[in-house]
């Protein structure tokens, strides 16, 4: 923030988004598959659920993979193993619960971005997020359950 000052920045959010901590370069993040494995017949009857489940009947004609019907899942569609979890803006996710637990994070800012967990309170999620503001980590949902302060 100082450094800002002395830069000439005046308001303060331009600046914090100027020394945000910056992920490190890594492999273009390739989806072979990005939409969902549906269940066989999930679009037929109502009581069988999107959810993917593996076809096992002797004469499914899924299981058999037969021309015209739904793919299998198949570990060829998996996630190159360098960007697997890897957020589009290049960090990886890191639950937290606590403030002690950002220190963790401290020499790791450019490679994991902390996110709160989601039974934090709001008066502890405030202190996650200007702790984390100090020691330069990005919080991906810094702005969750915080109050607007109009009335101030």
């Amino acid at each position: 923030f100082f450094f800002c000052l002395a830069r000439g920045s005046l308001s303060r959010s331009l600046c914090a988004a100027a020394m945000a901590p910056v992920p490190l370069p890594h492999k273009k993040i390739v989806k072979k598959k990005t939409n969902k494995f549906k269940r066989h017949q999930s679009d037929e009857f109502v009581k069988v659920k999107e959810s993917w489940r593996k076809p096992r009947g002797i004469d499914s004609r899924q299981r058999r993979r037969f021309k015209g019907l739904t793919l299998l899942v198949n570990v060829g569609y998996g996630s190159d193993k360098k960007t697997r979890h890897m957020l589009p803006g290049g960090f990886y996710k890191f639950t937290v619960s606590t403030v002690k637990e950002l220190d963790v994070l401290l020499m790791q800012n450019r490679r994991y971005a902390a996110e709160i967990a989601h039974n934090v309170s709001a008066r502890k999620r405030k202190e996650i997020v200007e702790r984390a503001a100090q020691l330069n980590i990005k919080v991906l949902n810094g702005g969750a359950k915080l109050k607007s302060e109009e009335n101030e």
